[in-house]
């Protein structure tokens, strides 16, 4: 009886371990087709970028160039008529640079209002906040393109440096569900030893936040780094113009684009996103896993 009981436990294993083991292989099979076609696109960016202009649209296609044209990266920076690509890069992470600080003293300072303050209408303001998440972007251009141009701020970095600093809808509401989940007797106590809200936000909240906060910042990075839609539409000027903007420079009238040098600073202008991904990969999965514990 005693061995049938074994025989049975080790049968019970094994089938627990083979049906693991298929779960293990079809996952595999799924994510590494997905994988692959999400690194693909950047794969035949970098190899487009070190090939000669002739090599780009040889068929059939090799994504090892028969010669690597290191020159072509320095030839995109420097090499394409009024386009200052030093200019353009400037541009754009002083706006980053800009936006990511004031979506996180903003919304930082609202989140901390919904998520502790004791305040009649509380939630129905939080709820207003979450509605405007519904509105897409199209709807509001016309009428914050009119806006702006009264304010005489078109063709300079304030349309796109200043609303940054009155808030994120989605920031907010992220901060918020990580407020929450800090405890309320860390509040009780710093009450009892005198300490008002700015000290309890700066000194309690803030540093236990730094995932949802480099969340926020890495969000915000990838999103104003690669804004080509609102710089297009506010800034004319080349000594003004972001660098996707910029980018675009190359696509020439006629089809006449230089596809590799285009490439080439394209794979420049990713590399402050990977490693911002890379190094904040940590704090980003950990905020996001968190910040959704409890609302």
């Amino acid at each position: 009886m005693a061995a049938r009981k074994r025989r049975d436990q080790v049968n019970w294993r094994k089938s627990i371990e083979g049906r693991r083991a298929i779960g293990i292989i079809v996952t595999f099979a799924l994510l590494i087709p997905l994988g692959i076609a999400f690194i693909l696109p950047f794969i035949v960016m970098v190899s487009t970028a070190l090939k000669p202009l002739n090599q780009v649209f040889a068929f059939p296609p090799r994504l090892i160039p028969e010669t690597v044209q290191w020159e072509n990266f320095a030839d995109g920076w420097y090499g394409y008529g009024y386009v200052n690509f030093t200019t353009c890069t400037w541009n754009s992470l002083k706006i980053t640079v800009n936006n990511i600080i004031g979506n996180m003293v903003s919304c930082t300072l609202a989140a901390y209002a919904f998520a502790r303050l004791k305040a009649r209408g509380k939630n129905f303001f939080f709820a207003v906040v979450l509605a405007t998440m519904l509105l897409p972007n199209e709807a509001l251009v016309v009428p914050q393109y009119v806006l702006f141009n009264r304010f005489g701020w078109l063709d300079t970095h304030l349309p796109l440096m200043v609303p940054p600093w009155f808030g994120w809808p989605f920031f907010i509401f992220l901060l918020r569900q990580f407020f929450l989940t800090i405890p309320e007797e860390l509040i009780d106590a710093a009450k009892i030893d005198g300490a008002g809200h700015a000290r309890i936000l700066l000194q309690i909240f803030i540093p236990l936040s730094k995932p949802a906060l480099a969340t926020l910042a890495i969000f915000a990075f990838i999103g104003n780094w690669n804004n080509f839609f609102g710089p297009l539409l506010y800034l004319r000027t080349p000594d003004v113009q972001t660098l996707p903007v910029c980018l675009v420079q190359y696509q020439g009238a006629y089809g006449n684009t230089e596809w590799h040098l285009m490439m080439a600073v394209a794979t420049i202008a990713v590399i402050p996103v990977l490693l911002v991904f890379v190094f904040g990969q940590r704090y980003f999965v950990e905020g996001i896993a968190t910040s959704g514990v409890k609302g």
